[in-house]
């Protein structure tokens, strides 16, 4: 993978408010910094940090698989671009509202895929892919998108209420 972008210039980066995230996109875009990290150094803590992330945010019903899905777009991915990926260093809160041209393609694919529009999430693919409509990067892509679609109902997102139940 590229290694992380140290110097920032207007040409590489955009506002990560121009996308039109939602709250849980913008959750994925922290957990693809990390995966990206990890297979650039074969850091395990950066692994291990997403998924400690993705069940802060999301409980472990909800964020284990959240994580597992975007770890294995990060993978399809990689060895797709052997170019490598750039991205941001996850751990500099200078960088929070800021995305690369990279991670901006990966999160418009993902935010279109997630609703359902062909025409500007296969523009992104082709983005991200450097012309190529890579189907395992399309495959682990709309995985994640179908498992956790923007119409899902938020109570999906949710990690359940304790049930209390006797026992006799």
């Amino acid at each position: 993978m590229k290694q992380k972008v140290t110097a920032l210039s207007t040409a590489d980066i955009s506002e990560l408010s121009a996308l039109g995230l939602d709250e849980f996109e913008r959750g994925l875009l922290v957990l693809s910094r990390h995966f990206l990290s990890g297979y650039e150094t074969y850091n395990t803590k950066a692994w291990n940090s997403a998924y400690i992330i993705a069940v802060e945010r999301w409980g472990e019903r909800i964020g284990l698989p959240v994580a597992f899905a975007v770890m294995k777009l990060i993978e399809a991915l990689s060895k797709t671009r052997t170019d490598g990926v750039s991205y941001l260093d996850p751990l500099r809160i200078e960088y929070k509202s800021v995305v690369t041209d990279d991670e901006a393609a990966l999160m418009t694919m993902l935010h279109h895929m997630r609703r359902d529009a062909t025409a500007p999430a296969r523009d992104a693919v082709e983005a991200l892919c450097a012309g190529v409509l890579e189907p395992n990067v399309i495959r682990a892509g709309l995985s994640l998108a179908a498992r956790f679609s923007c119409g899902a109902p938020k109570s999906q997102f949710a990690e359940p209420a304790p049930r209390l139940s006797v026992v006799a």
